[in-house]
């Protein structure tokens, strides 16, 4: 009885000499029971997502970036640093071994002040271990493992971010290349135009005036042609530095009228606490903080350690092969901080704090993700009826341009009302097609959003 009540009165002064933290903050995190925005029926994410563009051209460009791009190989290199860091904090939990050998040769000043010649050959192992009796290195470890999965997250977090911005840069280039295909084919009409003005002129049926009407129109209809291959050439530049090759063209695939966007099923809000790669690092990353001030919390704990040495002495080689003097020694020590003016309660404040950041860091990539599924939702529903709603003025305006030329050319009406009709013929079927590679990006977006189809 007696020995159980000091065992029990060492294990609660044990106990006591943990330092007191302060509790974790009180999270205001609320995980909304639907998303607001609705997009209808459609298929789960897959995590090969860009090939549901079906566009072959796309899908090598992806492979290529997500293969060298140089972000994707740093979060790789990245991840062999905090596997080491791994492998160097479980080391802490497993025995040391230790050989040595040291020989000496000296002079000494003998009893009669003449000097003397010594040789002494010492070899020895050494072994110690430190007990864990409170799991303060453990902790360390479990902190080390933590940050490790932490990286693992955050690497797919970055493939997930170049996949996506390759997949988009790709479909805003086959928006400008439509654009620019639109460009010279209204280039080509408005010489038509002109050549029509010129031809009325000549023989006096018009004037100069819709003459240089013509002529300006054209020449603002060949200026957005280099402005526009400026533009793809700037796309084009930036998707090799994505794909980890030098700036060059970019092979095409599908047209971008052709292209289909893809049903996507967003699933539920609480469901995409676990597709975000970017949540699942950041909630991995608490919860190495949470072992980190464990780990800060015992060390005013004692520590515990355990040591044994073998060895052998000799004057010589020889005897020291044969019969040597045979060393040996066994030891313990238990060492506890008594005064260090307050170092280790502030190593615990400084990890309390930085758990404290790392519950904040949580709560707001949660909150980032919910509201970026929510604006992609959102733009992909607002884009597809903008969209509608082009694609029903285009095929009015160019109804209109057909009308409007026919009555020019008949002598009906004015090239003003011939210019003004193609003006917004070109208008309203440039910004179907700048809508329509939005609509195509914002898939894009719901499906960075939603994860790329990572699952943890």
């Amino acid at each position: 009885m007696k020995r159980r009540l000091m065992l029990g009165a060492c294990a609660a002064l044990l106990a006591g000499c943990r330092i007191p933290v302060q509790p974790p903050p009180q999270t205001t995190l609320v995980v909304p029971p639907a998303w607001r925005g609705q997009v209808g029926p459609g298929a789960p994410v897959e995590r090969d997502w860009w090939r549901a563009f079906a566009d072959p051209a796309l899908d090598r460009l992806v492979a290529q970036a997500l293969d060298r791009n140089n972000d994707v190989r740093t979060a790789q290199a990245r991840l062999q640093e905090y596997r080491a860091r791994v492998q160097v904090a479980r080391a802490a939990e497993a025995p040391t071994l230790s050989v040595g050998f040291t020989p000496t040769r000296a002079r000494v000043i003998g009893p009669f002040g003449t000097p003397i010649d010594t040789t002494s050959i010492q070899g020895a192992f050494q072994a110690a271990y430190e007990l864990d009796p409170f799991g303060r290195t453990a902790s360390l470890t479990e902190a080390s493992r933590l940050d490790y999965a932490a990286q693992q997250a955050a690497a797919e977090a970055t493939a997930l971010s170049v996949a996506a911005n390759t997949a988009s840069g790709y479909l805003n280039l086959r928006g400008l290349d439509a654009q620019l295909e639109l460009a010279r084919a209204t280039l080509a009409s408005r010489q038509r135009s002109l050549d029509l003005a010129r031809r009325q002129f000549e023989v006096g049926y018009s004037s100069r005036l819709e003459l240089s009407q013509a002529e300006a129109e054209y020449r603002a209809t060949a200026a957005v042609v280099p402005q526009l291959e400026r533009a793809i050439a700037q796309q084009e530049n930036a998707l090799d530095i994505l794909a980890g090759a030098n700036p060059g063209p970019v092979g095409r695939g599908t047209a971008l009228v052709r292209l289909n966007a893809p049903a996507i099923q967003p699933g539920l809000p609480s469901e995409l606490l676990r597709r975000r790669p970017d949540i699942a690092s950041a909630e991995r990353a608490l919860a190495a903080a949470d072992a980190s001030l464990a780990a800060a919390r015992d060390q005013m704990l004692p520590s515990l350690r355990l040591t044994a040495s073998l060895g052998a002495y000799a004057n010589d080689l020889p005897t020291l092969l044969s019969s040597p003097t045979r060393l040996w020694s066994v030891g313990g020590s238990v060492l506890a901080p008594l005064f260090d003016a307050g170092r280790l309660r502030a190593q615990a404040e400084i990890s309390a704090s930085l758990r404290d950041r790392a519950v904040f860091a949580y709560e707001a990539a949660v909150r980032n993700a919910f509201a970026d599924t929510e604006n992609a939702l959102t733009a992909v529903q607002r884009l597809r009826e903008q969209l509608h709603e082009a694609e029903a003025r285009r095929v009015a305006t160019s109804e209109v341009l057909r009308i409007a030329h026919n009555r020019y050319r008949n002598g009906y009406s004015s090239y003003l009302e011939e210019l003004d009709a193609q003006r917004n013929a070109f208008a309203a079927e440039n910004a179907a097609l700048q809508l329509r590679a939005a609509w195509l990006q914002a898939h894009v977006d719901l499906y960075r959003a939603l994860g790329g189809g990572w699952h943890q």
